[in-house]
């Protein structure tokens, strides 16, 4: 198969279903040879099936296209170290790797248990560390054996993680510590040949769907739904190819046909005193620098209606 990815070798966790599944089929389609990791968990979790797995595996091979099964854990450190492994074996090499696997455990955080925080956190943090460190050290090896590296690591972060929504204060943190992981990781292994970035995406998914049932329906007379997982994957894909070697270190919002930029945290609003405060003095001067700055954005990124930017 031909594409803006040929012969590149693609990892790609939590892809059974969702926007995994199209992340991995779409990669095939631009002549990846992909391995298609799923624990075939429920969405909070719980349980464990390779049956969807399996089928986009069978589906990428009735395209043409070479595709492998994992069924590993990346949160658990000797799985994400299997999953890495299961590329070089089967197909020799890596070139991306995805880190797209996550679970929900909503509750607002009057309600929230431990075993709830920690669930998430384990999944989305740890399953995107593991999986990234083992396929650095084979990177880092290659880079320093005097091979030339050229490889890509997407990570996905969350419109609840960088700009927040109620009843997720797991799964925002865990995205937001997704985009703060893949800013940094960006400047430590550009030496290497590595670029980092990262998606938040939006997107109609069995793990979205709970959170609006009444949701009306999106799809267009033409067929196009601006909500289908479908519509997040040519970003990534992009992102995983040999075009977007000169982009690193930055998340990228995407829904339907619209994509930007996510420019994060930046410095506002300011007082200074050639000294230290004294609290009643800021009391005096934060309400009114507070004021001037930008507000939080809405769940879209945007600041809220009626409030313009400064």
């Amino acid at each position: 198969m031909t594409g803006i990815c040929k012969d590149w070798v693609v990892v790609v966790s939590g892809a059974g279903r969702g926007i995994g599944r199209s992340h991995a089929l779409e990669f095939a389609r631009q002549g990846a040879k992909v391995v298609v990791n799923d624990l075939g968990a429920e969405v909070d979790g719980t349980g464990s099936s390779i049956g969807p797995a399996d089928e986009v595996v069978n589906e990428i091979r009735s395209m043409g296209g070479e595709a492998v099964l994992n069924g590993d854990d990346v949160s658990d450190w000797d799985g994400a170290g299997r999953l890495i492994q299961t590329a070089l074996d089967s197909f020799g090499r890596l070139d991306v790797l995805v880190n797209n696997a996550g679970i929900l455990r909503d509750r607002m955080l009057v309600n929230m248990t431990i075993d709830e925080w920690d669930a998430v956190i384990k999944v989305h943090l740890r399953g995107t560390f593991a999986p990234t460190r083992h396929a650095v050290d084979h990177w880092r090896a290659q880079s320093k054996a005097g091979h030339a590296v050229d490889a890509r690591v997407i990570n996905t972060s969350s419109p609840s993680g960088i700009y927040g929504n109620v009843g997720q204060t797991n799964y925002g943190a865990a995205k937001a510590g997704i985009a703060s992981f893949t800013v940094i990781a960006a400047k430590e292994l550009g030496r290497y040949g590595v670029t980092v970035n990262a998606i938040s995406p939006a997107a109609g998914t069995r793990m979205t769907d709970n959170l609006n049932p009444n949701r009306p329906e999106t799809k267009r007379e033409d067929g196009w739904d601006p909500r289908s997982p479908d519509n997040i994957s040519p970003l990534v894909v992009w992102l995983g190819s040999p075009l977007s070697g000169d982009i690193t270190g930055r998340v990228f919002n995407v829904v339907g046909g619209r994509v930007s930029v996510a420019e994060g945290w930046a410095k506002g609003p300011e007082v200074t005193k050639d000294g230290q405060w004294d609290p009643v003095e800021l009391g005096e001067l934060i309400p009114d620098m507070v004021a001037k700055a930008q507000p939080n954005s809405e769940m879209n990124g945007e600041p809220p209606r009626g409030e313009a930017s400064v």
